[in-house]
């Protein structure tokens, strides 16, 4: 059963091809604790104070960024497997139809 139509379908398959790259570019980036990022942590300052300000805490919340960005990554596989699926039923239907 179709739920979307052939251009949806192929507008959602490029969607995720996009945010797959971009989102693995960013958990890479993450990863190695690029300090470019360090803005965008979820950095608790009293947290950090507790800690006497160690570098532990912060490679921690890079840690748990990247794997942030995995896990929406491979949402937008899942996005991606259900576009294709789409693609292919819309495909079948437009031959049958012929």
């Amino acid at each position: 059963m179709a739920v979307c139509g052939p251009k949806c379908s192929i507008f959602g398959m490029l969607l995720s091809i996009w945010g797959i790259v971009m989102l693995l570019l960013v958990g890479v980036c993450l990863r190695i604790h690029s300090p470019a990022f360090a803005e965008d942590l979820a950095i608790n300052e009293t947290e950090w104070k507790n800690r006497d300000y160690a570098m532990d805490y912060v490679y921690q919340m890079y840690d748990q960024a990247s794997y942030n960005c995995f896990i929406a990554a491979a949402l937008y596989g899942g996005l991606f497997v259900f576009s294709f699926v789409q693609h292919k039923i819309n495909a079948r239907a437009n031959y049958t139809m012929s």
